[in-house]
């Protein structure tokens, strides 16, 4: 896992697009995981800003990691439209291109055997984006959930409806019960994944995964088994770090030269 740390929740942003681009291009016919929340956000306005300065995201494949059940897909809260308007009409993706699980479906199940489906028949992820929840939840996995999951039907956790409650106007009841999320085994085999945090809020979450041990009460920590794992924070959200001065000098000396900061 390489661990960097910036200055700020804007550095945060224009860094991890960098990355993603980066990824992208390398790729004739790409496939980005897009994430929802608060934290993907910065990344999301900085690769609008390259999207406009000429990086072009129209072949781009997107699927997101998550939606909630029972929600209509035009609600303004259902992730159908939330990445609808924070991903693909700001980067100028395809729309036939960009999928979301169907929280709506008669038949829940086989709705999430077929968003499985859909990611091999695509070549698989090859960059997914990823915030972190407080209590450590990455899509919604939330903690006790399978190291191995897949795409499935789950139960939000009561602190993950009142984390989100602020987007349903503060009412923690209109929050939906259940979500359908890829699952932990699902995001793990992603060719790359791109964990972005901010803010101290995080900072208990992100140590947890990092340092602590491998387990399911942290979701998070299973990115400690992947090949391909980056983590962009600002200093806040790195305030509980043990290992702090390694990672730094790590960012500040990896091989091939230090990644551009801002």
């Amino acid at each position: 896992m390489e661990i960097i740390v910036l200055s700020d929740p804007a550095a945060v942003g224009r860094h991890a697009a960098r990355l993603i681009a980066d990824t992208l291009a390398r790729r004739r016919d790409p496939v980005l995981g897009v994430a929802t929340g608060s934290s993907p956000l910065g990344t999301y306005a900085a690769l609008a800003v390259l999207a406009r300065e000429g990086l072009d995201l129209s072949r781009t494949t997107a699927f997101a990691l998550d939606e909630y059940v029972g929600l209509d897909p035009a609600h303004p809260e259902a992730y159908h439209s939330v990445i609808d308007r924070e991903v693909t009409l700001p980067l100028g993706l395809d729309p036939r291109k960009v999928h979301v699980p169907h929280g709506a479906a008669a038949d829940l199940p086989a709705a999430c055997a077929e968003y499985e489906a859909a990611i091999e028949a695509a070549g698989g992820i090859d960059v997914q984006l990823l915030g972190i929840g407080a209590n450590g939840h990455i899509g919604f996995n939330e903690p006790g959930s399978s190291l191995g999951s897949r795409t499935r039907v789950k139960t939000l956790a009561p602190r993950t409806r009142r984390d989100n409650a602020r987007f349903f106007g503060g009412d923690v009841e209109a929050v939906p019960l259940h979500c359908l999320t890829q699952g932990i085994g699902t995001i793990l085999r992603a060719r790359s994944v791109l964990l972005v945090a901010t803010g101290e809020s995080k900072a208990a979450a992100v140590a947890a995964m990092a340092e602590g041990p491998l387990g399911a009460f942290c979701p998070a920590s299973a990115l400690q088994l992947h090949e391909r794992a980056t983590v962009v924070l600002d200093e806040a959200a790195a305030s509980l770090l043990a290992d702090r001065e390694y990672y730094d000098f790590a960012r500040d000396n990896a091989p091939g030269g230090a990644p551009k900061r801002d």
